[in-house]
């Protein structure tokens, strides 16, 4: 085949990873696609034989060794995401006095935050807070 068709392949599979994401699955066909184009293109594999071997070669050993990490990276920073989204219903101490709708900071497990008074009344320095709602990196409590 010549070394361009190995390369539409390729961007074809990727594309479609993108668009109807599958596990990563057409990721690594597609980057195995490129390579070989890559390798045909330079005149180091000549025969249809040898380069449908070599495809199935580098997309079976990329998937069995960059797949699971990936995947567990992604996981991880999902379950980090998971982590924080837990944090809604803790008590959190204002550092400052709130008043209503105001901002300033509050400390959760050790550590200051933006913290946003959502409840109706003024919150005091030292008064313990729960944690109704997170946003980005600023903690919306309201008086226990």
């Amino acid at each position: 085949m010549e070394w361009w068709l190995w390369m539409l392949l390729g961007l074809t599979l990727l594309a479609l990873e993108l668009l109807a994401p599958s596990g990563f699955y057409l990721l690594f066909f597609g980057l195995a696609a490129l390579c070989l184009g890559g390798l045909v293109g330079l005149g180091l594999t000549q025969a249809v034989w040898l380069q449908w071997v070599l495809f199935s070669a580098l997309s079976i050993v990329s998937l069995l060794f960059f797949r699971g990490p990936l995947l567990a990276r992604i996981k991880s920073k999902e379950r980090a995401q998971y982590i924080v989204d837990s944090m809604v219903g803790e008590i959190a101490i204002p550092l400052d006095d709130l008043s209503p709708g105001g901002t300033g900071k509050a400390e959760l497990h050790g550590t200051a935050w933006t913290a946003r008074n959502s409840g109706q009344t003024a919150l005091t320095k030292g008064q313990r807070s729960r944690v109704v709602r997170i946003d980005g990196l600023t903690l919306w409590i309201t008086a226990e």
